[in-house]
C-alpha cells in the first residue's frame, strides 16, 4: 500500500540519505550495544531496522509515534557512555506515551545530525497535518504493521493478525464477510482503496448514520442549512451556527466539489466529529479559568508516586525520564526517594529492593529544566529523605546551587503569614515538601542572636546532661558496633523539638534509635505530639543538627505535608 502522503512529504538532503540507510549502534544498556542497520522507508513515515544490510528487516517505529528527538548530551545513558562514544554521534528518540526511549549512535556526528534533523523535520511535518492527513497515516501506519510480509497487500491471514494488533474482538465470519465486501478486485486481499473501506466497513457505527440521517434529506450529504440545524439542536452553538458550518465544512469536507457546494458528505461528518472541534470538551476551559489566587491547600494538586520509577516497585529501572514525563504531563507535585550513595553523593531509587539508582544532582537539573515547560504553577518537590547528616548536606547544596532563584527558601515578604501563599503568588516557584524541625516563628525570630549567645554559655552544661540521659537510655551504647553521635553545638535544645521517625536500618546511621516505653522517657524528650503520647514510639536521641543558622534546616525526615512557607 502506497502511502497515502505520498507527494506531500518534505524533501530534504536528510530524509533522502535516512531512506538509504545507515548502520547505527543500537543502545539499551551499558552493556547491551548492538551494530543495526536502520532506513526510513519510501513512504516516508515507517522506520525499519535489520541485523545487517539486507538482511530481514521488522518495522521499528512511525514517524507519528514520534514526540521529539533529543542530542546524545541530554540522554543520561549515553552520558553514561561518554568514555566509550562521542556525545555527539548520539541522539535519543522519545515517544508518546509509555513507550520507552530509543538511544542510538551513529558512526559520524554528520551521519547522527542527518538523523537528528531528518527526523524532526519530519515530526514537524506530522505535527502540522491537518484532519485528513492524520487519518491518511494512520491508516497507512496500520497497514504496514498488518502487512506482515510486506508485499504491499494484505491476506485474510494477515487482517486477523491485524485486528488481533488493534484488539478488535470480531467473529471470523463476520470478518470474513467485511474483507470480502471490501475485495473488489477479487484477488482475496486488500490493496489501497480496498483497505480504506474495509476501515470504513470496520468502524461504521448506526447511531452516527441515524444521527446524520436525521438531518439529511437524501441521506447522501448535509446541505449548508441542515448542517447549521444539526450545529444549533445537537451542539448547542447557538447563533454563530452559521458561521462556524461554512468554517466546518471547509476544514472537514474531503471533496472539493463539496466545499464549493457547501455540503457535508458523510466522510466530512465523520472527520468533524473525530475532530478537536467535534470534542465534548469546552475548549474556553483549556486554558486555566480557576480562581487561582486562593491558598495553596484549597486545591487538588496533580501528584506523581515514585516518579523517579519507568519499571516495576522491585527490580525497575530509575531514571529521570520519569521525571520528564510527569512534568509535561502536568503533573505539579513529584516525589524523590533519597538514600546515600558512593563518593559523598545521595542517589535516588526504591528503598531496599533492586531497582536502579540515579544521582539526586540529576533528578534537580532535570527538575530545572521542565519543571515549568506545561504549567508556570509551582512545583512541589517532595523529599523522603534518608540520608546521612553529611549528604543532606550536600542535599542542601545541590538544591540551592542548581536551583537558584526557582527555590523557595523564605516566605514571600519575610513575613510570618497566617496562610499558605497561592498557587498565583508561587508562579515559577519550586517548594521543597516535607518536615522541619523548629516552627516558621522561630525561623522568623528577631531576637535569635542573643538567645544563641545564651545558649552557647550553657553548653558544657547541656552537653553533659545530653550523655548522661543517653547513657542511661541506652544501656548497649557501650558495645563497640553502636555509636552516639552527638549534635554540633549550639543545637542541644533544639535536638529534642520533633522525636517521632521511624528507624532506619542501615548501619552505622548517626541516629541511635531505642524503643522506650511510656513513663521511661526523660523529660526532654517527651513527644510535643499528644496523639502519640502513652505510646511505644521510636525515640531518635540525636536527631542532627537543625538549629536555625544551619542551611539544611528543613532537610531532615520529610515525610510531612505541605511546608511551612
Amino acid at each position: 500500500m502506497a502511502s497515502l502522503l505520498q507527494g506531500r512529504l518534505p524533501s530534504s538532503q536528510e530524509v533522502l540519505l535516512m531512506q538509504k540507510g545507515m548502520m547505527m549502534r543500537k543502545v539499551r544498556t551499558k552493556n547491551w550495544k548492538r551494530l543495526r542497520y536502520f532506513k526510513l522507508q519510501e513512504d516516508g513515515m515507517t522506520v525499519w531496522h535489520a541485523r545487517q544490510v539486507g538482511g530481514r528487516a521488522k518495522a521499528t517505529f512511525s514517524i507519528s509515534d514520534v514526540e521529539t528527538v533529543r542530542k546524545g548530551h541530554e540522554s543520561e545513558l549515553l552520558r553514561s557512555l561518554e568514555e566509550e562514544f562521542n556525545l555527539e554521534q548520539g541522539f535519543t528518540i522519545v515517544f508518546h506515551g509509555r513507550r520507552p526511549n530509543l538511544d542510538l549512535v551513529a558512526n559520524s556526528v554528520e551521519e547522527a545530525q542527518i538523523w537528528i534533523k531528518g527526523l524532526q523535520l519530519l515530526v514537524d511535518f506530522v505535527t502540522n497535518m491537518d484532519q485528513k492527513e492524520r487519518l491518511d497515516q494512520w491508516l497507512s501506519d496500520w497497514f504496514q504493521r498488518g502487512d506482515k510480509n510486506q508485499d504491499g497487500r494484505m491476506s485474510f491471514h494477515e487482517v486477523q493478525r491485524l485486528l488481533l494488533l488493534m484488539n478488535v474482538e470480531m467473529e471470523e465470519e463476520h470478518a470474513f464477510q467485511l474483507f470480502q465486501a471490501a475485495d473488489t478486485s477479487q484477488s482475496d486481499t486488500l490493496e489501497g482503496e480496498e483497505f480504506i473501506e474495509f476501515y470504513k466497513a470496520l468502524t461504521k457505527r448506526i447511531e452516527v448514520q441515524e444521527l446524520f440521517g436525521n438531518f439529511s434529506a437524501d441521506g447522501q450529504k448535509l446541505t449548508l442549512l441542515e448542517f447549521v440545524d444539526f450545529l444549533q439542536e445537537e451542539q448547542k452553538e447557538g447563533e454563530h451556527a452559521s458561521d462556524l458550518a461554512l468554517a466546518l465544512i471547509d476544514r472537514y469536507e474531503p471533496s472539493e466539489s463539496g466545499k464549493l457546494r457547501h455540503v457535508l458528505s458523510m466522510d466530512g461528518f465523520l472527520s468533524y466529529l473525530y475532530s478537536k472541534d467535534g470534542d465534548i470538551f469546552n475548549p474556553s476551559c483549556l486554558p486555566v479559568y480557576q480562581d487561582m489566587t486562593q491558598p495553596l491547600n484549597h486545591y487538588y494538586i496533580n501528584t506523581s508516586h515514585n516518579t523517579y520509577l519507568v519499571g516495576d516497585q522491585l527490580c525497575g529501572r530509575s531514571s529521570v525520564e520519569g521525571y520528564i514525563r510527569a512534568l509535561k504531563r502536568g503533573c505539579r507535585c513529584v516525589e524523590v526517594d533519597v538514600w546515600d550513595g558512593p563518593n559523598g553523593e545521595p542517589v535516588v531509587y526504591h528503598g531496599h529492593t533492586l531497582t536502579s539508582r540515579i544521582l539526586f544532582k540529576e533528578v534537580v537539573a532535570t527538575l530545572k529544566k521542565y519543571a515549568f515547560q506545561t504549567s508556570d504553577y509551582p512545583v512541589i518537590l517532595s523529599l523522603e529523605n534518608h540520608c546521612t547528616w553529611e549528604q543532606q548536606g550536600i542535599i542542601a547544596q545541590h538544591l540551592t546551587e542548581i536551583l537558584g532563584e526557582q527555590l523557595l527558601s523564605t516566605t514571600l515578604d519575610g513575613h510570618l503569614p497566617t496562610q499558605l501563599p497561592s498557587p498565583e503568588e508561587l508562579r515559577k516557584k519550586i517548594l521543597v515538601k516535607g518536615k522541619k524541625l523548629q516552627t516558621l516563628e522561630e525561623d522568623l525570630e528577631e531576637e535569635e542572636e542573643t538567645e544563641s549567645e545564651v545558649e552557647g554559655e550553657e553548653e558544657p552544661e547541656l552537653e553533659s546532661q545530653f550523655e548522661s540521659e543517653i547513657q542511661e537510655l541506652s544501656p548497649r551504647s557501650k558495645d563497640k558496633n553502636e555509636k552516639v553521635v552527638m549534635c554540633p553545638l549550639l543545637c542541644s535544645s533544639i535536638c529534642c523539638q520533633i522525636l517521632v521517625q521511624a528507624p532506619l536500618p542501615k548501619p552505622g546511621f548517626p541516629l541511635f534509635f531505642k524503643q522506650i516505653a511510656d513513663g521511661s522517657i526523660p523529660s526532654p524528650f517527651l513527644s510535643p505530639f499528644p496523639e502519640i503520647q502513652g505510646h511505644l514510639v521510636s525515640i531518635p536521641l540525636c536527631p542532627g543538627c537543625l538549629y536555625k543558622d544551619c542551611f539544611i534546616l528543613q532537610l531532615h525526615s520529610f515525610e510531612g505535608a505541605l511546608p511551612l512557607l
